[in-house]
């Protein structure tokens, strides 16, 4: 990084304890919004949603597994498509290994996409993961959820994303949260999208301590570097 300031010890001291100030003071803006994340009102879910994944059909009240929150991260992967969103991989690399530490707080993560079953499972298999995957074909799950899109709306250029209007792909990703009560019947407390989807991503925040940072402000788009896990060249 070429003339990038080079100073003492005791002033590279001094730099950071201001910075730490400012991350302190982010850290508490976070907690507070994540109360107020807590404190949403809900909206009870009462449309029989039905997915399919390894054991057959499944309702939405079933991919809890037994536990009253749900946490679903709708995967871009299109009915037709042939393999699933390189953008999407990416955050679910980071997933591995967290189910059960989630499943500790009385949580359940599930990923959930329009394709077929079989798609999924197979593209599972060549990924390597292990988080439980879902399929919505045929189901209004996505549709409702604001995260795909029919050709009509598409072609508008002005669909409901991120609780705006703008111009849609026929997919897009986000993030939903459920809540079971002991009456068995389902609740929907939270969903996010475009940056907001950046809190389920360990390995952009690694990225942002770094002097480089993301590294992508010269690149076409956003993401122009990524590529799914096996296909990066050595």
């Amino acid at each position: 990084m070429p003339n990038h300031p080079v100073v003492s010890q005791q002033e590279w001291i001094d730099a950071r304890k201001e910075l730490l100030a400012k991350e302190k003071e982010f850290t508490h803006l976070r907690d507070d919004l994540a109360r107020q994340r807590r404190e949403l009102p809900w909206v009870k879910v009462t449309k029989p949603y039905i997915f399919e994944g390894p054991d057959g059909r499944r309702s939405l009240s079933d991919l809890f597994a037994e536990r009253s929150q749900l946490i679903v991260y709708h995967f871009m992967y299109g009915p037709d498509w042939d393999e699933g969103c390189p953008s999407c991989s990416f955050w679910a690399d980071n997933f591995e290994g967290i189910t059960i530490h989630l499943a500790h707080r009385d949580a359940t993560l599930v990923a959930i996409s329009r394709a077929p079953y079989e798609k999924l499972a197979s593209y599972r298999r060549r990924m390597g993961w292990t988080f439980p995957w879902y399929s919505s074909y045929g189901s209004d799950f996505n549709f409702d959820y604001q995260v795909s899109y029919t050709p009509e709306q598409v072609e508008s250029g002005d669909a409901e994303y991120n609780y705006t209007h703008m111009k849609v792909l026929d997919e897009l990703p986000g993030i939903s949260v459920f809540y079971k009560d002991n009456a068995g019947d389902v609740y929907h407390t939270y969903s996010t999208y475009q940056r907001g989807l950046d809190m389920l991503n360990g390995a952009y925040h690694y990225m942002d301590l770094l002097p480089n940072g993301r590294d992508e402000e010269d690149l076409p788009w956003t993401m122009a570097w990524l590529r799914r896990h096996d296909q990066y060249e050595e």
